[in-house]
C-alpha cells in the first residue's frame, strides 16, 4: 500500500466538508436537492423502468416532459455528456467525407465527431471584442462561406461560448435554411436561457434544428447529464441521429444520472420562477458592488461589446491586470487564499460561472474577495504589457487564425516524429493541442504551426495555463507530420 494513499471517495468527502465555493460546474453548486440514496436507486433496465435505447415507459414520458419544458418538439437524455450530444449531430447530418461549415471556436467533441466521419472543414471565425474575449458569430460571414462552399451538408456554432457569447442564431438559422441544410448549436452552456427574460432565449426558439444543452453546467443536475433538442425540420433525418445516438452512448446508461436531469426538469416547472427571480437579483446586487471597484475590472452586467450580438451575465469576467495580476494567477490566489475555486482562467481574466444555486453567502464572499484584493494592490498597470494602449494576451491572441495543410482526419493518421513544441515552427500538426477549460483547438491536427502560435503557447505555458491535448502532458513534445515537415 501507498504511503499517504488517498482514495477518491475520501478526498471528495473530505473536500465537501471544507469551506470551498464553487464558481464552476456543475450547477447544483453541491447544494442537496433531496433526500437521495443513490446506491439505493442505481438500477439497471428492470421491469418497469425502460430502456433509454428503446424508450416506451418512464423514461419515454421523462424526455417528453423536457421537451415540452425546454420548448423543443423531441428531446433525449445524454448521460455521456454534451459530447455524445455533439458526436451524434455531426456524424447523423453530416455523410462521410462530406463537408461541415463549423466556428472555430468549437469544443473538442465536435473536431473528434470531423474526424472520425474524415469530414471537409471551413471555420467561421468570432468577431474581436474590446474586452479581449471571442464575440459572436455574424451572419453576413455565414452567408459569404455558405456561398463559398455550396456543398456544405450543415453549420454548427457555439452559442453561448464559455464567456457567455451568444449569436444571433435567428439570422443565421434563415440564411443556413436558405441554403436548406440544418443549424446545429451548441448550447452546453446556456441550458439555464429561456426560464428567465433576464438571459436569452434558447437556439431552438431561434430556428436551430439539433440544440445541444448540459444540464449539468447551470442547472441543478449531475455532472456528465445533457439534453438534445430537436426542433422538427425537412433537413434532419432524425433517425440517423438517433441511431448515432445509440452509438456514443453507454448501453448501461446510469438511472441515477437520468433521474437527475428528470428531477431538473420538476425543480424548473415547480421552483423555476422563484429561483431565477431570486438568482436575478443576486447576479444584480453583486455587479453593481463590483462598479466600486477601483482597478479590477468585471464585464458589465449589461454590458455589451462591439462584436457580441448578447451576452449571459450568469458568466462572470472577472479582469485583474491592473493589479498585476494575470488570469490564471487571480484564479489561483482565489483558491488559496480565499477557498472560491473558479471555473477558467485564460490570458487576461478568470471566469466565476453561477446558476440558480447559488448562496447570497458565496456572492458576499466573492465581492469581499475581490474588494480586498483590489484595495491591497497598487495600480501596477504601467508594469504591464500593452501594445497600443491595449493589453497583448487576450483571447484574441491565444485562438489565431491557422492554416490547413491537411485534413483533420489525414493528419491524425497519417505517420508522425516528435520535435519540441516551441521549435515546430514550419510543421504541420498531427495532434490537438488546447487549453482545458475551454477545450478550444489552439491548434487542430493539419493546421501550420507558425511563430505566432508558439509565442502564444509559450505565454500560456509561463502563466502556467492548462495546455493539454498533446500525449506529451509535460508540453515539451509535439507530434508532427512526417510528410509534411518544411
Amino acid at each position: 500500500m501507498i504511503e499517504n494513499e488517498k482514495y477518491l471517495d475520501r478526498a471528495l468527502l473530505e473536500y465537501c466538508n471544507s469551506d470551498a465555493y464553487p464558481f464552476h460546474m456543475p450547477g447544483h453548486k453541491r447544494q442537496t436537492m433531496g433526500n437521495w440514496n443513490c446506491e439505493a436507486i442505481d438500477i439497471t433496465e428492470i421491469t418497469g423502468f425502460d430502456n433509454l435505447h428503446h424508450a416506451e415507459g418512464i423514461l419515454l414520458k421523462a424526455q417528453q416532459r423536457a421537451a415540452q419544458t425546454f420548448g423543443a418538439d423531441e428531446s433525449f437524455f445524454l448521460v455521456n455528456g454534451s459530447t455524445a450530444g455533439l458526436l451524434a449531430a455531426v456524424c447523423g447530418t453530416v455523410k462521410k467525407g462530406g463537408r461541415l461549415l463549423m466556428a472555430r471556436n468549437c469544443h473538442k467533441a465536435v473536431y473528434h465527431a470531423v474526424y472520425l466521419m474524415e469530414l471537409q472543414t471551413e471555420y467561421l471565425y468570432p468577431e474581436q471584442t474590446e474586452f479581449g474575449i471571442q464575440g459572436s458569430i455574424a451572419p453576413e460571414e455565414v452567408q459569404r462561406m455558405l456561398e463559398q462552399y455550396p456543398d456544405t451538408q450543415a453549420v454548427l456554432l457555439t452559442s453561448p461560448t464559455y464567456d457567455g457569447v451568444v449569436s444571433d442564431i435567428a439570422a443565421i438559422a434563415e440564411i443556413v435554411h436558405a441554403h436548406q441544410i440544418p443549424l446545429i448549436v451548441d448550447e452546453a452552456h446556456g441550458a439555464h436561457f429561456g426560464f428567465s427574460e433576464r438571459f436569452p432565449k434558447k437556439a431552438i426558439s431561434y430556428g436551430a434544428d439539433l440544440c445541444i444543452e448540459s444540464v449539468h453546467k447551470t442547472l441543478p443536475a449531475y455532472t456528465q447529464t445533457a439534453l438534445l433538442h430537436y426542433r422538427k425540420n425537412p433537413w434532419v433525418d432524425l433517425e440517423r441521429v438517433k441511431r448515432y445516438l445509440g452509438i456514443y452512448q453507454s448501453s448501461s446508461p446510469s438511472y441515477v444520472l437520468m433521474a437527475g436531469i428528470d428531477r431538473c426538469t420538476r425543480i424548473l416547472r415547480e421552483q423555476g420562477t422563484t429561483l431565477f427571480a431570486a438568482f436575478e437579483q443576486q447576479l444584480h446586487d453583486f455587479y453593481q458592488s463590483c462598479e466600486n471597484l477601483q482597478y479590477i475590472s468585471v464585464f458589465p452586467e449589461n454590458g455589451n461589446d462591439d462584436g457580441i450580438w448578447d451576452r449571459d451575465s450568469s458568466k462572470i469576467l472577472i479582469c485583474a491586470e491592473a493589479v498585476g495580476l494575470h488570469g490564471q494567477d487571480l484564479a489561483d490566489l482565489l483558491t488559496q487564499k480565499y477557498h472560491l475555486e473558479l471555473e477558467m482562467a485564460s490570458g487576461h481574466y478568470a471566469t466565476a460561472l453561477t446558476s440558480i444555486m447559488d448562496t447570497k453567502e458565496g456572492f458576499d464572499r466573492l465581492f469581499a474577495a475581490l474588494e480586498e484584493i483590489d484595495q491591497s494592490f497598487h495600480d501596477g498597470s504601467d508594469d504591464l504589457e500593452k501594445e497600443n494602449g491595449q493589453q497583448i494576451f487576450t483571447t484574441d491572441a491565444i485562438y489565431r487564425p491557422a492554416k490547413k495543410v491537411m485534413k483533420i482526419s489525414e493528419a491524425m493518421d497519417a505517420p508522425k516524429e516528435k520535435v519540441k513544441l516551441l521549435e515546430s515552427a514550419g510543421s504541420v500538426s498531427g495532434e490537438f493541442v488546447y487549453l482545458y477549460p475551454p477545450g478550444i483547438p489552439i491548434l487542430a491536427p493539419g493546421e501550420l504551426v507558425t511563430p505566432e502560435i508558439l509565442d502564444a503557447l509559450a505565454t500560456c505555458q509561463k502563466r502556467n495555463m492548462e495546455v493539454q491535448g498533446m500525449k506529451d502532458f509535460s508540453g515539451i513534445w509535439l507530434e508532427i507530420c512526417q510528410d509534411n515537415v518544411s
